[in-house]
């Protein structure tokens, strides 16, 4: 394969690379190709339409099979970002969200960053034909745009990973533009995050708080934007569980009818 030298030694490592609901083996096998191009080797798949492992992903993958073979399966967004520190959302649309927003390029310097500081990242990528839907992206703290054309910025999903994995690949490796002291603690991963969620929007719920179901999908996600640009430690998120516990502690003896 022209360009190819496996005598020269190689660049692994970098953010995760997670494949939502890919549609065809073939792309999982060329965004492979393209994560191998710029040294990334950690591939996570989501529900994957035609399945896994894929026949056609290694044939389209052109010799990136150290990137296939370490492929892991997920069901769920949040199982795939689970032990992630921080994570990207890659999409075009505007999602009328409160996030944060930036380029590859600086989306990659700031990824270095974090690594260095040894706080895992990963970069969502959504299907072929529609991209992350809104859910899946309230659940990332930042959302990756690549500036194009406004009249034609779509790109298929290895034009995607190849260009943010390029920018990660020439980023020089700096410190984290902001530094966020935590004390005793550290940054909550996203799988203490995801159970905090779980937690507060049962209270809700049982508070009354969430009781229009036509505009509880909406309500939830924004209040999970609130909590990801927070980036609560794992000692707040245990003060928050406590602090929703014990408001919840009334609540429960009165439906009850203990005094």
């Amino acid at each position: 394969m022209a360009g190819t030298d496996r005598s020269r030694g190689g660049v692994t490592g970098g953010p995760a690379i997670i494949l939502v609901e890919p549609q065809l083996g073939q792309n999982i096998g060329t965004a492979a190709r393209a994560m191998l191009n710029c040294g990334l080797d950690d591939l996570r798949l989501v529900r994957p339409r035609d399945g896994w492992p894929s026949d056609k992903a290694i044939t389209a993958a052109s010799g990136a099979d150290l990137v296939l073979h370490k492929a892991r399966l997920y069901p769920d967004v949040g199982a795939a970002i689970a032990d992630l520190s921080h994570v990207y959302a890659s999409t075009a649309r505007d999602r009328y969200m409160v996030k944060r927003e930036l380029t590859p390029r600086r989306a990659a310097e700031e990824m270095h960053g974090f690594i260095a500081a040894e706080e895992p990242c990963g970069i969502l990528f959504g299907p072929e034909r529609t991209g992350l839907v809104n859910d899946d992206i309230a659940l990332a703290d930042t959302v990756v745009t690549v500036p194009l054309n406004p009249a034609f910025s779509s790109l298929n999903l290895a034009q995607a990973v190849l260009l943010v994995g390029y920018e990660w690949f020439i980023a020089k490796t700096e410190p984290a533009p902001e530094l966020l002291h935590t004390g005793h603690s550290r940054p909550a991963n996203k799988a203490e995050l995801l159970r905090f969620f779980d937690h507060f929007e049962e209270a809700l719920a049982l508070s009354g708080f969430l009781r229009h179901a036509d505009k509880r999908p909406s309500m939830t996600r924004n209040l999970r934007n609130l909590f990801q640009r927070a980036q609560c430690t794992e000692q707040e998120l245990r003060t928050l569980h406590g602090v929703i516990t014990a408001f919840l502690g009334p609540r429960k003896r009165n439906n009850t009818g203990v005094s």
